[in-house]
């Protein structure tokens, strides 16, 4: 089993259509599955009842991704040939983006709400159901809730829902267990930035998805002041050594890699413990 990387954009795009299809060229060049954005907008996101946090809400209005990015995304993905997937906040969300994504994603904090679910169901696009904040009994009731409006494919990623997320707190067995539970793909939401977890989510979980919040350069919105987004750096190291692995372990023996042969020259002589070797002094 290969495991499938999303590459989450949040609200890193900065309100730029070029700069979110920067997002689509990384994410295929570092082997990303697909890349995911997010449609919300902030009057149908929080309820002006909780007044002070509405008030605080509201002053992040520039963070929604405009909709007429929306099909301009969409056409580049299926150019470049990475999935497009996209999380609706509301059920107009839903409506709008059936035509485009792959794939709809249930963030945490909405994967109770019966209407969205029902209104992806029917879609018949399959959906992938963050359960970060939940107990069983609302992830199973979530899932029947899909299935009994028609939704062929359903798959699950465990999360922690704090930002970033400690790493003590991840317990990545919930992915053996969601998937002995429910007899589905299941995989990891990352909020930690921790390369280790991540190795060990692909490796000792067989996750068959990660998704992790990605930054192109410390200046999204979404990362300013936060912890919980992947730097190209780390992105790249992380990906590099899933790729390499088996070439990297090597093989049962000892021997001299290639990089190492020049510097042979440059040991200690053992006649008398001097660098460089005798034979290599002279041309120096």
């Amino acid at each position: 089993m290969k495991t499938k990387f999303i590459a989450e954009v949040c609200s890193n795009h900065n309100g730029d259509l070029n700069r979110a299809l920067k997002f689509v060229d990384f994410a295929k060049e570092n082997g990303f599955y697909a890349v995911k954005f997010q449609l919300f907008k902030i009057d149908k996101l929080f309820s002006k009842d909780a007044k002070k946090l509405f008030k605080v809400a509201k002053k992040k209005t520039k963070r929604e991704l405009p909709r007429k990015f929306i099909p301009k995304i969409a056409e580049y993905c299926k150019k470049k040939g990475i999935k497009f997937s996209c999380t609706p906040f509301d059920i107009s969300a839903v409506e709008f983006l059936e035509r485009y994504v792959d794939f709809y994603k249930i963030a945490s904090y909405e994967m109770a709400w019966p209407e969205l679910l029902k209104a992806c169901a029917k879609t018949k696009k399959p959906v992938i159901l963050s359960t970060g904040m939940s107990h069983l009994n609302e992830v199973t009731k979530s899932i029947n809730i899909l299935k009994e409006n028609n939704c062929k494919k359903i798959s699950l990623l465990h999360c922690v829902s704090a930002y970033p997320a400690s790493t003590i707190s991840c317990n990545l067995n919930s992915i053996k267990f969601l998937k002995k539970k429910f007899n589905c793909d299941v995989g990891w939401s990352d909020h930690t930035v921790n390369q280790l977890l991540i190795y060990s989510a692909v490796k000792n979980q067989n996750s068959n998805y990660v998704e992790l919040h990605v930054d192109l350069d410390g200046k999204g919105w979404e990362n300013i002041g936060g912890e919980h987004c992947w730097s190209p750096k780390k992105i790249k190291n992380l990906m590099n050594y899933l790729k390499n692995e088996k070439r990297i372990n090597g093989s049962l023996s000892k021997k001299v890699s290639k990089e190492e042969k020049k510097e042979r020259k440059f040991r200690a002589d053992p006649s008398d413990g001097l660098r460089p070797i005798k034979s290599f002094r002279k041309e120096l």
